[in-house]
């Protein structure tokens, strides 16, 4: 598989200010909202960094200067940006103010690593895994129709931090369901429709292409992967749409915490228009362990799971009994998604045959087209964390806050 690996690794380390090298300092101020280990990056351009160049964080304390932990990643090759994590919990209403100085010198391990299986790349933190992202082909069971196959392109598994696996793949009563994925139902293109989520019915696919970068650091570890979204006319095959998704899995203290950008753009001279239908894009196939029997739901309009399906929302939670005891997903959707808040499709309690096996989708596309033009970009941001134990609406909306209003930072 063809890669360009940029891989940028930031760990802190303590080290006087003697010397010549550039600082900066930067002011993060918490805004409306309390924030609680919430993830923060500041344009760090200012300290005019050379290739060799490595960024070390500082914050400005009563009791004195304290090491950060920080992780320098550069968003566009002219522009880098360093993240870190504001650590417990910042009161609404207060700044916190940082150092940021760049030397040169080694960097030491990563905390947040990935590892390529040749097949997938597996996200760690402190060597647990959060996620796999999957790039092979995988074929379906024996005796299940070829189609049913697919080369890539999603998510499984994704883990809670007990390690109890929270996705499921190819289940029997729907070959076509992938973890975590993202594929469109309705695609209308050059006059014709479609399908590209159900593809047992061979009418397209989605198939991962390529690995663009890995980052791994103390503060991240994350990819950019390159996909294609094919249409089938008889023999042939086109790709009509390239996708490319953006993963970052996060230290934070508790629970896995993680963010999928899904960035869409025609490949083509002609515009694609996703129709409106009840399912399509950001979807989550739960574990088989979950059922009607051990499973709850609540949204961010406080609906739970009867009443969910075809409501808007903010975030959706998911908890469910396991080995371990319980663990749980939360979804949030950004503000600056299409729809927002956007649709949501689930599974109820009497799905699949009354079984009610967990399934959630964030639909943009549930109540309204959405046209997507050659030559433009179009994004969709979603957050997740997995954790252990119980969610109340007080923390999801706090954690949705960090995500869709972050603190505001300033730079001097």
């Amino acid at each position: 598989m063809n890669r360009k690996v940029l891989f940028f690794v930031m760990t802190y380390m303590v080290l006087s200010f003697s010397g010549t090298a550039r600082k900066i300092t930067i002011t993060v101020q918490s805004g409306n909202h309390e924030r609680e280990n919430c993830v923060v990056s500041a344009d760090v351009s200012r300290l005019k960094l050379s290739a060799s160049s490595v960024v070390f964080l500082y914050e400005q304390t009563p009791d004195g200067l304290a090491e950060t932990p920080s992780q320098l990643y550069y968003v566009q090759e002219d522009k880098p940006v360093l993240f870190w994590i504001l650590s417990g919990k910042t009161p609404a209403g207060t700044a916190r103010t940082f150092i940021a100085k760049s030397k040169k010198t080694k960097p030491a391990t990563a905390s947040m690593r990935i590892e390529d299986t040749q097949k997938s790349l597996v996200l760690k933190k402190n060597g647990q895994s959060v996620l796999q992202y999957n790039y092979a082909h995988l074929d379906p069971p024996p005796g299940v129709d070829k189609a049913y196959g697919r080369t890539g392109g999603y998510i499984h598994p994704a883990y809670s931090p007990e390690g109890n696996v929270l996705t499921n793949i190819q289940p029997r009563d729907h070959y076509h369901h992938f973890g975590i994925w993202n594929p469109w139902t309705r695609v209308l293109y050059d006059g014709k429709r479609y399908d590209l989520w159900n593809i047992g019915d061979k009418q397209g696919t989605v198939r991962a292409r390529s690995i663009e970068n890995i980052s791994e650091g103390s503060v991240f570890s994350g990819f950019t992967a390159l996909l294609d979204h094919y249409i089938f006319n008889k023999e042939t095959e086109k790709v009509i749409m390239n996708e490319y998704w953006k993963v970052k899995t996060w230290n934070v203290p508790d629970g896995f915490l993680w963010d999928f950008e899904s960035h869409l753009m025609p490949s083509t001279s002609l515009p694609i228009l996703l129709e409106a239908y009840r399912y399509a894009g950001f979807g989550w196939r739960g574990t088989p362990e979950w059922t009607k029997e051990n499973c709850e739901m609540l949204t961010s309009e406080g609906k739970t799971r009867p009443e969910i399906d075809g409501t808007n929302a903010r975030w959706i939670y998911v908890t469910g009994a396991t080995r371990t005891g319980r663990s749980g997903l939360l979804f949030m959707g950004h503000p600056d998604n299409y729809s927002f808040p956007e649709p949501l499709r689930i599974w109820d309690q009497n799905a699949n045959g009354e079984r009610g096996d967990a399934f959630i989708n964030f639909a943009p596309t549930k109540n309204r087209n959405w046209e997507l033009l050659p030559n433009k970009h179009y994004v969709l941001k979603y957050r997740v964390l997995t954790f252990e134990g119980n969610m109340t609406p007080e923390q999801a909306n706090r954690l949705w806050n960090d995500f869709a209003s972050p603190p505001s930072v300033s730079i001097f």
